[in-house]
C-alpha cells in the first residue's frame, strides 16, 4: 500500500520551521542583515521622535509663548482696556488678557520675591499690557507687526528668534527623517536580500529540482519569505527595545538640565505603543521586501 506525501503547500508551521533555519545558514550575513536592520530603524526612529518632540515644544509654546504688547504712557486704564477690541481683530490671534500696572508689579513682585528691587516702587512706572496668545506661532512677526501698528500700542515683545528656531528643527528633522527612512528602507532591503539570496544560492538545486516534479512557486518561495519575516521582525523587536532606553536616557539627560527646561519631551510610555507597531511594520516590509527581490530569479527554472 503505497503511502502519500504530506500536503505542505499551505503547512504554516513547515513554512515556519524552514525560514527559521535558513536564517542561521550564513552566520556572519544574517547576523550583519540583524545588525544593519536594527541600526536604520534606530536611525530612522531617533530623526523621527525627535520631530515629534518638536513639534510638542512648538504646540505648548503656542499656548505658553505669549505676545506682550505695551500701552501707550497717556492712556487711561478704561483706553488701554478699549484697545483689547482691536488686538482681537488681528488675524491670528487666539485670545488676550489684560494685565494693569498693578497686577504687573504684583506678579513682578511674586516672581521674584528673593529679590528687594520691587519693594517700594510705584506702579505708574510700568504700563498697562495686553498678553496675547497666538493661533499659529509660526506667524508671529506678521501679528506682532498688525499689533504694533495700532493707534496706543507703545511696543510690542515677542521671542521671535525661539519659536522660529524651533520651527526650523522641526522642518529640518521632517525632511531629514523623510529622506533617512527611504534611503535607510532600500539599504535594510538591499542587506536582507543579499542574505537571503546566498541561502537560495545554496539551496538552488533543490528549487530547481523541485521545479522540475512539479512544485509550485508558492511552496519555494514561501519558506524565504518567512527567513525575511522573520529576519525583520527579530530586528524590529530589539531596535525598539533599544531605541526606549536611548530614549530613556536621553529624556533623563534633558529633564536634568536647566539648560533645556524649554524643550517638552513627550514620554515615551504615551506613544511606546505606536513606536512599537511602525518599528514591527518597517521589519517585517524589509524583511518581506528583501526575500521577495531574492527570490525571484531563482524561480526561473
Amino acid at each position: 500500500m503505497s503511502r502519500r506525501m504530506p500536503d505542505r503547500s499551505h503547512n504554516f508551521t513547515y513554512f515556519v520551521a524552514e525560514g527559521f533555519s535558513n536564517m542561521f545558514t550564513h552566520g556572519f550575513m544574517s547576523f550583519a542583515a540583524i545588525g544593519i536592520t536594527i541600526a536604520c530603524l534606530l536611525i530612522m526612529g531617533t530623526f523621527s521622535l525627535v520631530a515629534v518632540n518638536a513639534n510638542a515644544t512648538l504646540a505648548k509654546l503656542e499656548q505658553d509663548n505669549e505676545i506682550l504688547a505695551y500701552v501707550e504712557d497717556g492712556l487711561t486704564e478704561a483706553q488701554a482696556r478699549a484697545l483689547g477690541h482691536k488686538i482681537l481683530a488681528v488675524e491670528n490671534v487666539a485670545e488676550i488678557e489684560f494685565i494693569t500696572r498693578d497686577k504687573a508689579l504684583a506678579d513682578y513682585a511674586a516672581q521674584y520675591e528673593d529679590s528687594t528691587l520691587f519693594e517700594g516702587m510705584e506702579s505708574s512706572v510700568l504700563r498697562h499690557r495686553f498678553a496675547i496668545t497666538l493661533v499659529d506661532i509660526s506667524l508671529m512677526r506678521q501679528t506682532k507687526e498688525a499689533i504694533g501698528d495700532i493707534d496706543g500700542i507703545g511696543r510690542v515683545n515677542a521671542y521671535e528668534e525661539i519659536s522660529s528656531g524651533f520651527i526650523t528643527i522641526r522642518n529640518i528633522a521632517a525632511i531629514v527623517s523623510i529622506a533617512l527612512v527611504s534611503v535607510l528602507f532600500l539599504v535594510s532591503v538591499f542587506i536582507i536580500a543579499n542574505t537571503i539570496k546566498l541561502t537560495a544560492f545554496d539551496r538552488r538545486e533543490d528549487i530547481a529540482i523541485m521545479k522540475m516534479v512539479g512544485a509550485t512557486d508558492g511552496f519555494v518561495r514561501w519558506p524565504f519569505v518567512y527567513e525575511g519575516f522573520l529576519t525583520g521582525l527579530l530586528s524590529s523587536v530589539i531596535a525598539f527595545f533599544m531605541q526606549w532606553g536611548l530614549y530613556s536616557a536621553i529624556t533623563k539627560g534633558i529633564s536634568g538640565n536647566d539648560i533645556f527646561s524649554i524643550i517638552t519631551i513627550v514620554p515615551f510610555a504615551d506613544i511606546w505603543q505606536i513606536v512599537a507597531l511602525v518599528f514591527v511594520a518597517a521589519g517585517m516590509l524589509i524583511g518581506v521586501g528583501g526575500s521577495l527581490s531574492a527570490i525571484r530569479q531563482f524561480l526561473k527554472v
